[in-house]
């Protein structure tokens, strides 16, 4: 199959394309680099090139569009103009790619779009499935508008696919690091009261869900990626506690998050129990899905 990848070199996109590159799978990853060398499989093309004509900058027939591209949540407080950036970025990424996709010549079977849990808002108390209502805070909003413009996929006649990623566990990036920092420096703890909720995936599990989905035609519409099993928060600093034979100890309070983060202090103070309705129904089968098998795989 031809891939055409947007935001191929965060988290996800890396551990997707090496994972599609080791089953003889052909990358076309849109980059800003006006001078990037192939790769092996991997075709580098500037998005600007592609854009004033697709059909040149891309001469293989494309399977499956998977769009990734956005600036990061986590790298910095959520000031006005940074989420205005993690807004934009979004949108302009996705239509840009959508007028890439309309210039092929031959429609991609299946549009995958990068989402986020952080649609249906935050409670300790509710369960949420792709069959939810969708919540009101910025994060919510941001996605909304997202999974919004990736829609025109759909009316290109294109099987779309907004996947909602939940806290993804991987040692090589995304916030994983970040919690075990505190931890191997003898000072973990709580974040926040410890009672919300951590709706997790492993890296593993995001790269397989979205092969699972791009090979099954019956899927559409929104995927929730996270494990059948979400922890509270403080499960999850047991977990790691004891995996990495630290204490578990300090609790850092929610008011003092807000404080040191700002809103940004949302992703970790406050959290959603969500289930994997689609996966489990059409029948994947998760490769981590206990939070102990899942953080013992980074012994």
């Amino acid at each position: 199959m031809n891939f055409l990848i947007a935001g191929g070199t965060g988290l996800i996109g890396n551990a997707l394309i090496k994972s599609l590159t080791q089953k003889g799978h052909t990358i076309y990853c849109l980059t800003r680099s006006t001078n990037r060398e192939n790769s092996g499989q991997i075709f580098y093309i500037n998005w600007d090139q592609a854009l004033d004509n697709s059909a040149i900058a891309i001469p293989d027939p494309i399977h499956a569009v998977i769009n990734l591209a956005g600036e990061s949540l986590n790298s910095g407080r959520w000031t006005a103009s940074r989420k205005q950036r993690i807004v934009e970025s979004r949108l302009a990424a996705t239509d840009k790619l959508l007028s890439i996709t309309k210039q092929l010549p031959d429609r991609p079977k299946v549009w995958l779009n990068a989402s986020a849990i952080g649609v249906y808002g935050t409670s300790l108390t509710n369960n949420f499935t792709e069959a939810s209502n969708l919540g009101n805070d910025f994060l919510a909003d941001t996605v909304k508008q997202w999974e919004a413009h990736a829609q025109h996929a759909e009316h290109l006649g294109i099987r779309t696919v907004y996947c909602r990623f939940g806290l993804v566990l991987s040692k090589d990036g995304g916030a994983f690091p970040t919690l075990l920092l505190p931890y191997k420096l003898f000072v973990g703890g709580n974040l926040g009261s410890g009672k919300q909720w951590a709706s997790w995936i492993h890296i593993e599990d995001v790269v397989g869900g979205m092969q699972f989905i791009i090979e099954d035609d019956t899927i559409s519409g929104p995927v929730n990626f996270s494990a059948p099993a979400p922890v509270k928060m403080h499960v999850l600093g047991k977990t790691i506690s004891r995996h990495l034979h630290r204490p578990h100890w300090l609790p850092v309070p929610s008011p003092l998050l807000k404080l040191v983060l700002g809103e940004m202090s949302i992703l970790v103070a406050e959290g959603q129990h969500v289930l994997p309705t689609v996966l489990t129904r059409q029948g994947y089968s998760f490769a981590f899905a206990s939070i102990e098998s899942a953080i013992s795989s980074f012994d």
